[in-house]
């Protein structure tokens, strides 16, 4: 039985390439713009109804939960995608189940660590880190229902096999579930408890789809006697740990940066004015959605047109979708400059509008990383990740950097950081990138020998 993906042409040129990136952009956005719509409601929801302080105890923990998610976990299905193309354009149903069961692994084994960091931070140093007592065993729990929720194996199996179709029905599932839970609990008596309850329970039988969906596009690959012989999968797949190291590091890095000046927030400040960053934080990462959705889409039609594809084609395709998302990060900042402050009040009511001077640097900031999106899909295709994780790091180190200076400004202060920390990250990804390929020293094509069936 052959894996269920959707057909491509035999020689795709670069207009046809640009046309899947946007059919896929079509059905994820087309997925998320409904997404987005029920998550700005419900985000309203919780607001008015938790009130500004709970609304940031809420908010902790779910930052909390999300950085602990990626310093525990693996981004695999960007393992999938990349090494999986083979496999599946060759009909190696074996190879490719073994591929991604062995990544499916990694993220159990990767809940299971988190677990027991979470148990170690929550229980262990509780008092040192100030936390509230009343709310330690629902941010332990909470934070384990996060971490066993994680689908990045399934979903890279969806993305290499084109499926972004039905990735936007499972994807649907989360943010439309929300918002039903969120006015049954508005209307049955709000708590932290109660969305935190809700939001797992919902995470949790998404990820159980992913799954099925996952295994009903490829019965044959997803057998149980495909599980195991690890050392064959990475023998079979030259630099896949390394790849993986590589990827990790990056998406904790990523994690750090989004999470940090939050949880910062909180810290130094106070856990109302962190219920105020994270809502304008929350509605500028609503209008940069585009962004993860590019990246999606991008991430496995320039991992095969860097196989299939002239250096100077490569090159056309990567400058035409940067164009067009860079037109697409200065609409996100009009927005934000124009009807921030209005969209915050409409949200959260006047206790959040003040949110306005921390939503402008931040709507900066994921402007700046729409507009360099396809850079890091380019050099992981390219073989060379990590240097996409050295502009990580440099957006990271100006970012803390500015933010000794900048937080006696409050919240404001540490969201200027943030956009700071973005634009260094900018300059340099996008010189590294040129120079990649531009440069006669670097080769057409993947590294990767797997690919070359594409």
């Amino acid at each position: 039985m052959a894996f269920t993906s959707r057909d491509r042409s035999a020689s795709p040129t670069l207009d046809s390439r640009l046309r899947n990136i946007l059919s896929n952009l079509g059905w994820l956005v087309g997925g998320k713009g409904l997404g987005a719509v029920c998550s700005i409601i419900y985000l309203a929801v919780l607001a008015r109804s938790l009130g500004i302080k709970d609304f940031g105890h809420f908010s902790l923990i779910f930052g909390t939960g999300q950085a602990l998610v990626a310093l525990a976990g693996f981004q695999t299905w960007q393992t999938v995608v990349r090494y999986g193309a083979g496999p599946i354009h060759a009909g190696d149903h074996e190879s490719f189940g073994r591929l991604s069961l062995m990544c499916g692994l990694i993220d159990a084994l990767g809940a299971a660590s988190g677990c027991v960091l979470a148990a170690i931070i929550y229980y262990g140093f509780a008092d040192e880190l100030g936390l509230n007592p009343d709310f330690v065993n629902m941010t332990f729990a909470f934070n384990c229902a996060l971490l066993w929720a994680r689908t990045t194996a399934a979903a890279g199996i969806l993305r290499v096999l084109d499926r972004f179709d039905i990735s936007v029905f499972v994807e649907a599932i989360v943010p439309i579930s929300r918002l039903l839970a969120a006015f049954a609990i508005w209307a049955t008596g709000p708590s932290v408890l109660a969305f935190l309850i809700a939001w797992a329970a919902i995470d949790l039988i998404t990820s159980a789809i992913y799954w099925i969906a996952a295994w009903r596009l490829a019965p044959d690959a997803l057998r149980l006697s495909h599980f195991g012989q690890f050392r064959k999968t990475i023998d079979t797949y030259p630099g896949i740990l390394r790849f993986l190291g590589i990827t990790y590091a990056g998406s904790s890095m990523d994690a750090l940066f989004k999470q940090g000046p939050l949880l910062a927030v909180g810290f130094f400040l106070s856990t109302s004015a962190a219920g105020i960053y994270r809502l304008a934080d929350q509605l500028a990462q609503g209008l940069s959605k585009l962004s993860a959705l590019l990246a999606r889409a991008l991430y496995s039609e320039i991992a095969n047109a860097n196989v299939a594809e002239t250096r100077k084609h490569f090159k056309r395709l990567v400058a035409r979708v940067s164009i067009m998302a860079s037109l697409g990060g200065l609409i996100i900042l009009l927005i934000a400059a124009i009807g921030g402050r209005q969209i915050l009040d409409l949200i959260g009511g006047d206790a959040f509008s003040a949110g306005h001077t921390v939503l402008i640097p931040l709507a900066l900031g994921c402007s700046l990383e729409l507009a360099s999106i396809a850079y890091e899909p380019v050099l992981h295709a390219t073989g060379r990740a990590i240097l996409s994780l050295f502009s990580r790091l440099c957006a990271i180190a100006i970012g803390i950097t500015a933010g000794f200076f900048l937080l006696q400004y409050g919240s404001p202060g540490i969201a200027w950081s943030v956009a700071v920390g973005y634009l260094g990250g900018f300059i340099v990804i996008t010189a590294i990138t040129w120079r990649v390929l531009s440069g006669d020293h670097v080769e057409d094509g993947d590294s990767t020998p797997q690919t070359d069936s594409i």
